[in-house]
């Protein structure tokens, strides 16, 4: 059964190689990191689950390219996910050799998972526009895609401008690692039928996923896309979620669901949860 592990925050107490061993051994098909590079000790953003306060785990955030080379070195067959990238927070001519490595290294096994963030003041300091982070968030994506895909790669557009560079290795999936764009903005389903491989909401049900199934296709239609070549993947459920809620989601259109276990001190609690939600959702 198509279901993924989101590594709980704090994400970097437990060893990312033990997690996604012991992962891939239960038969899980994906783990996820997430990332805040930082976060600011004072903003006004609120917290977008919650429309208040930021919980104090959103302090600890791993690395997520870091951690997961630290999975695939000790795993074969269980996909490599951020959900998300901040890529409006990142250089695209860093992040494409980057993820280029992590794909080919791996055999082909990451997934691109992209946000434009929520919290105006770390976006602001990582120099992004947050007022219109998705436009560049596109321009990063687009930019990233030429240093994939072409010889001699170029981009020229408002926030990224590069002439022909080389740029090598490139990801062993061709033409590139899926593209999935999260969260729940007004045209999220726009942008992904424009440019991405997929969605990846959170804060979802079923029915909304079949409503929203339908929307995508017409949508991907539309721009003259196979409607099939457009994923959706819910991202977060909680850890007590049951094999009839993945089937749910399954059955409504979804390719895969990635659960969030709760936070362990040990490798052996881990270990012991992960073995529960393996044999309720994937054995």
């Amino acid at each position: 059964m198509p279901v993924g592990i989101v590594v709980p925050l704090p994400a970097y107490t437990l060893n990312p190689a033990f997690i996604a061993k012991k992962a891939e051994s239960l038969g899980f098909e994906s783990i996820w990191y997430h990332e805040h590079p930082i976060l600011p000790v004072d903003s006004v953003s609120p917290f977008p689950a919650t429309g208040g306060e930021i919980p104090w785990t959103y302090r600890h955030f791993s690395e997520p390219y870091i951690s997961l080379a630290m999975a695939a070195a000790v795993t074969s067959t269980i996909k490599l996910a951020t959900g998300i990238t901040l890529v409006t927070e990142r250089n695209p001519l860093i992040l494409a050799k980057e993820i280029s490595v992590l794909d080919l290294h791996s055999n082909g096994r990451f997934i691109f998972g992209v946000g434009a963030g929520w919290n105006r003041e770390e976006t602001t300091m990582m120099g992004g526009d947050f007022d219109h982070r998705w436009t560049q968030a596109r321009e990063a994506v687009m930019a990233l895609k030429a240093l994939w895909t072409q010889d001699e790669a170029e981009y020229h557009g408002r926030y990224y401008d590069f002439p022909p560079v080389y740029c090598y290795p490139k990801p062993a999936q061709k033409p590139h690692p899926p593209v999935l764009l999260g969260g729940h903005a007004p045209n999220v389903l726009k942008r992904v039928a424009r440019y991405a491989d997929g969605w990846l909401p959170n804060r979802i049900t079923p029915s909304q996923v079949e409503e929203s199934r339908r929307t995508l296709d017409t949508l991907a239609t539309e721009q003259g896309r196979e409607p099939s070549s457009v994923s959706i993947s819910v991202f977060g459920q909680p850890p007590d979620t049951t094999r009839e809620q993945v089937d749910a989601f399954l059955n409504a259109g979804v390719v895969r669901v990635a659960v969030w276990p709760t936070h362990c001190e040990t490798e052996q609690a881990m270990g012991e949860q992960l073995e529960r939600m393996a044999e309720a959702l994937v054995r």
